[in-house]
């Protein structure tokens, strides 16, 4: 039978099935005003009254470190005002002037400044005088400092996440449009399609830290390898290309650039040029200057080639654009009939950043 105990006037009051004796509600332990002040500090919480009639607040020692104000009697509405940041300052008093006619409990979260320091405090408190007493209303301040700065964080990031999906569609949208216009069977443009977007994928995944930097970086001679080696398994080349450039760290935007350049030149080679041809290479080199990272792409032992009779296909003016915009520099060919050479040229800054 589940046991009962009396709450000391006539209710019985049930005791859980476990219990080993009845207690009595009398025996539960009174909290007076120094337990509550010890879990008010626990909680980091200011308390505060203010007099609707003259405007005033009263508050403890914790409010006026809050407000970073002189411990006094008192405060008014105007004296905490003038410490309410200016983006904010006529929406808590619209607020506080609003608790008036509000029902039931109320909370606003706003910044404050105290000297060059910026802080986020959370007013709570009961509106419509619910519970007055003399005139007077009463509530606490929360320092939600770090909680609003960890919101804040949450939001860049999803904001960052969000434009870098956005710019990897439009790249995808933009390569599907131009495969689609040199590729002859359904096949072939999946299989560029494909190579195009696994350079792009590869590319992102050598955009890890560099020692010694606060940026995402990849290396640039890890770059060179990595986006060449889908080449190999077709047969073009075996140890045929040579990659000696500087150490030096390429940025994750210049990456993502840096990647559609080398893999439509290696397109372009791989259909036309030095790696068509058992017999080709392809040398990768690379100077820096002062301001400037100059790369050279050099094809030897294949085909006779010829400068092209226009100004190239979507491809090209894609290199062209990113080249220029992106990456702050330029590109050249040198049509020569033992090989085509390709000249890179980039601004350090957009290249590292």
């Amino acid at each position: 039978m589940e046991a009962q105990v009396r709450d000391g006037a006539t209710n019985a009051v049930p005791v859980p099935p476990g219990c080993a004796e009845p207690f009595e509600i009398s025996e539960l332990p009174v909290w007076d005003a120094g337990h509550l002040r010890l879990a008010i500090a626990a909680a980091g919480v200011a308390l505060w009254s203010w007099n609707v009639d003259s405007n005033r607040f009263t508050m403890d020692e914790r409010a006026f470190r809050l407000w970073g104000v002189p411990l006094s009697a008192y405060v008014t509405f105007d004296d905490l005002s003038a410490h309410v940041h200016p983006a904010d300052r006529d929406r808590v008093k619209a607020a506080f002037v609003a608790t008036r006619a509000l029902v039931g409990a109320y909370e606003i979260d706003f910044r404050i400044t105290v000297s060059d320091e910026v802080r986020w405090v959370s007013a709570r408190g009961q509106g419509n005088d619910a519970d007055i007493v003399g005139r007077i209303m009463f509530g606490i301040f929360i320092d939600v400092t770090g909680r609003k700065l960890a919101e804040e964080g949450h939001e860049l990031l999803a904001g960052e996440m969000s434009h870098r999906v956005k710019n990897l569609l439009a790249i995808a949208s933009g390569l599907t449009a131009i495969t689609s216009r040199s590729a002859k069977t359904t096949a072939g443009m999946a299989q560029e399609l494909t190579h195009r977007l696994t350079a792009l994928g590869r590319a992102h995944d050598l955009v890890l830290p560099v020692p010694g930097q606060g940026e995402k970086a990849a290396l640039l001679g890890d770059l060179f390898t990595v986006l060449l080696a889908p080449y190999d398994d077709v047969g073009a080349f075996s140890g045929r290309v040579r990659v000696a450039v500087p150490r030096m760290a390429v940025g994750e935007k210049a990456a993502t650039m840096l990647a559609l350049v080398v893999h439509e030149l290696a397109t372009n080679s791989l259909k036309y040029g030095a790696l068509s041809s058992p017999s080709g290479a392809l040398d990768i080199s690379s100077a820096a200057h002062d301001t400037d990272v100059v790369v050279v792409w050099t094809e030897r032992g294949g085909p006779l080639v010829t400068a092209p009779a226009d100004d190239g296909g979507y491809g090209s003016k894609l290199l062209n654009r990113g080249m220029t915009i992106e990456l702050g520099g330029s590109i050249a060919c040198d049509w020569s009939s033992e090989g085509v050479i390709v000249t890179l040229r980039m601004t350090k800054e957009r290249l590292m950043g």
